[in-house]
């Protein structure tokens, strides 16, 4: 889980780099617009495909450190064990929608290759950031599946 959970930390990296970065640019862009009327072009093309390929980079590190929203409304009273066994279900389940989600984003990706679509404005190509998302994706499928497997450490701490 170490390596894992150091990839977790690396994409988490990465999107808040993509992040930065956009931030900076809007500002940018929007400062000059407002003082010199100069802007860049095709800002929003650029803000867009960032900011999916930032949540897909924040989603590995999200799930390593168990930081998904939980509902235990029902579960408050049930025994330690009864709610590690449906943390354990809820992690396979949360494994399986994030293995759809790499297969789709991957066959997209293709899809997006394949045609050679990119932005109206500044035509970068699609597939860039279905290509930054898939490797993110597939990480948090595993890191689930690991921690359907193995169980949890400890309620807080990084499984």
């Amino acid at each position: 889980m170490k390596l894992l959970d150091t990839l977790a930390r690396l994409c988490a990296v990465l999107a808040g780099l993509l992040l930065t970065g956009i931030t900076l640019m809007t500002c940018a862009s929007l400062i000059g617009r407002n003082t010199t009327g100069w802007t860049i072009s095709g800002d929003f093309e650029i803000s867009a495909f960032a900011a999916g390929a930032a949540i897909a980079l924040f989603m590995p590190l999200c799930q390593a450190r168990r930081g998904n929203i939980i509902v235990d409304f029902f579960t408050t009273r049930a025994r330690a064990r009864t709610q590690a066994l449906l943390d354990r279900a809820g992690a396979a389940l949360l494994a399986l929608v994030m293995a759809l989600l790499t297969w789709r984003t991957a066959l997209g990706g293709i899809s997006a290759y394949r045609s050679q679509s990119g932005s109206m404005m500044l035509g970068v190509p699609e597939w860039w950031v279905y290509a930054a998302m898939v490797p993110a994706l597939a990480l948090t499928a595993l890191i689930a599946a690991v921690q359907a497997a193995r169980g949890f450490e400890r309620a807080g701490s990084p499984a």
